[in-house]
């Protein structure tokens, strides 16, 4: 059981990975014609396309996308309790959860985008559309800590700066919340 249980608990926080870099992305203003962005809208449109038509944004905070990971968020904790035969499902209980799935899987983004772009500083050769928006995902929250740590000749400490702050966060919703 505990197989199963690790297949859909990955296929549903691979869906809400790219359900909340939609929703980061068009909160970063990110180039919208970037092949990588256009997979990450294409992956999610068929769902978001509808609750667009219901639930208009605000400002610039995407509703659609925002309530699209509330839902996965909610339907990976129905199915995981149907997989060990709990059907008894608080709905506090539930909205709870999803929140605090939807937080849990957005640092854990942020903390991959960030490694990742780090190592594409150490390989890239050039123009990359990759790391052009990992950049304008990623340059909003490096800017601050660069302006505020000093020069270390060249060595960037800011990504670690950004990671640690995530990792904290991470523990202190473990704390707050218990583990789910």
């Amino acid at each position: 059981m505990s197989a199963m249980q690790f297949l859909v608990s990955t296929l549903f926080e691979l869906y809400l990975m790219v359900v909340l870099l939609r929703f980061w992305l068009q909160l970063a203003r990110a180039d919208f014609y970037n092949p990588f962005s256009q997979f990450v809208v294409k992956a999610t449109h068929p769902i978001v396309g509808p609750l667009r038509r219901i639930l208009p944004s605000i400002g610039r905070i995407d509703t659609a996308t925002l309530v699209l990971a509330l839902l996965v968020a909610g339907l990976k904790i129905v199915a995981l309790n149907l997989l060990i035969g709990n059907t008894n499902i608080n709905p506090l209980g539930l909205v709870i959860g999803s929140f605090y799935l939807v937080v849990k899987e957005a640092l854990s983004l942020m903390m991959w985008v960030l490694i990742i772009r780090a190592i594409m500083s150490w390989v890239s050769q050039g123009y990359n559309p990759m790391d052009m928006v990992l950049g304008q995902l990623t340059e909003p929250l490096l800017a601050p800590i660069r302006r505020r740590l000093p020069s270390l000749g060249g060595l960037d400490l800011s990504v670690m700066v950004v990671i640690l702050v995530i990792i904290f966060l991470q523990k202190l919703l473990g704390d707050i919340f218990g583990y789910f």
